[in-house]
């Protein structure tokens, strides 16, 4: 039921004004376009993550920020039916996605490789986007022992969507 309901989220995404006001807020000037860029259901999610984290009392700005542009590099080029086949390949034959995934960009697979790493690959577009360097492995999942308790926060507020 919970895949079904990301499902009709990711088609009937919308984000306002008063939604683009809180990231021009959030984020550094230098990553709005990055966001920006995302699709619209990208963003929706990415602004629901954030949501969740400020309802837990959870301020942090690099945090914020993480929430904002873990999926950046999702892209235009991972559409619904890649999204859809990386989860139900993860769950069932995880061994077959990860020989589908190619990281050659000309390749109808790209998309796999993008599922896969998507997370390490938005941490170096954030980072170039003057997002901080803590940040940036917020979003990789690669933080310093002082901030898992935070890096817990933000995949249990990702996977709540």
């Amino acid at each position: 039921m919970h895949r079904v309901a990301q499902l009709i989220g990711h088609l009937t995404a919308r984000v306002g004004p008063d939604d683009e006001a809180l990231v021009r807020r959030m984020l550094p000037e230098s990553a709005w376009g990055l966001f920006a860029s995302m699709p619209v259901a990208d963003r929706r999610h990415a602004l629901d993550v954030a949501a969740r984290l400020r309802r837990a009392g959870l301020e942090d700005r690099d945090l914020l920020a993480a929430a904002l542009l873990h999926d950046v590099a999702k892209g235009d080029r991972m559409r619904l039916w890649h999204r859809v086949g990386g989860v139900l390949l993860e769950a069932l034959a995880p061994g077959l996605l990860r020989r589908l995934a190619s990281s050659d960009a000309s390749s109808w697979r790209y998309p796999f490789h993008l599922y896969l790493t998507h997370d390490r690959l938005s941490a170096v577009a954030a980072r170039r986007a003057g997002c901080t360097e803590r940040c940036g492995r917020f979003i990789a999942g690669d933080v310093e022992p002082d901030d898992a308790r935070l890096a817990a926060a933000l995949r249990r507020a990702d996977e709540a969507s």
